[in-house]
């Protein structure tokens, strides 16, 4: 299923190498997955969240404060799916596992690639299947802007919270396949801006460009959670773009809480890709 990220050849596994026929190879990791970011564009080494990243934001997702998304996103995945078997999915951009090991246990006969530029997450993936024991996934280090697929692979890519790429989605998603897009909603974690601002704003909706694909759906999935901790304020605001915008004040401001509720608002986007 992978291809040679120098190349674009398809890769074949022998003992625990990914080769190709032109003689690149790719050691997979003791905890199996494979780096495939091996391109000039990017240090394979320091690419994307790093270790300490990754612990803030797999403590916080452990908490599950974020499980009916990951629940919701599921379902609807499920529905979008239902007359296909044994699927094939990407969770493009998909951080430390919490997500793609929510829809691998809904989705039991699908087979589900992670992909995420950062080593450190990817490796943390590994280490939650394998405490899950889920065996319907496999995981590589790669950019959502080269995916390490084939052409029209793809029954399904889900990007939440992730970088979108049109061309890219469309090369690896077989004919009429479906995208689910998964972005903040105007009055996603409102109530943590007006703690932290002294303007807070909404969230404007994003742009992506996906003129290979027509959008089937698209609805708001809103609810409330009651942050129980400083710590798990500070996780959660650590994980949002806000976090580099914020005035060393605002941050005091938030240290000095010991819970907030707040509104948990996504919008979720179901596109299909176009026939040509």
């Amino acid at each position: 299923m992978y291809i040679c990220p120098v190349c674009k050849k398809r890769l074949k596994k022998l003992d625990n190498v990914l080769h190709c026929q032109n003689g690149h190879s790719f050691d997979i990791a003791r905890k199996g997955y494979v780096n495939l970011l091996t391109t000039v564009k990017r240090n394979p080494k320091n690419s994307g969240d790093n270790t300490e990243m990754v612990k803030a934001r797999t403590s916080f997702l452990d908490k599950n404060y974020y499980l009916p998304l990951a629940q919701k996103i599921a379902k609807t995945a499920k529905d979008s799916l239902k007359s296909k078997k044994e699927p094939m999915i990407i969770d493009s951009g998909c951080g430390e596992g919490f997500y793609t090991c929510v829809y691998a246990q809904a989705l039991s006969d699908a087979q589900i690639f992670g992909i995420d530029i950062s080593k450190a997450a990817i490796s943390h993936c590994m280490t939650r299947v394998h405490l899950s024991g889920i065996t319907n996934c496999e995981f590589a280090v790669a950019s959502s802007f080269e995916l390490p697929f084939i052409k029209e692979c793809a029954d399904m890519v889900i990007s939440t919270f992730a970088p979108v790429s049109n061309d890219e989605y469309a090369r690896v998603l077989k004919s009429g396949g479906k995208l689910i897009v998964v972005s903040p909603s105007p009055k996603h974690l409102i109530e943590l801006k007006r703690a932290a601002y002294d303007k807070p704003y909404e969230n404007k909706p994003n742009v992506y460009g996906l003129n290979k694909f027509e959008l089937s759906s698209e609805q708001i999935f809103e609810y409330t959670q009651n942050i129980a901790s400083t710590q798990d304020i500070l996780d959660l605001f650590s994980m949002t773009p806000y976090y580099y915008k914020t005035s060393a004040e605002g941050i005091q401001r938030l240290k000095k809480l010991d819970s907030i509720e707040v509104t948990c608002g996504f919008c979720i986007q179901v596109y299909t890709k176009k026939k040509f």
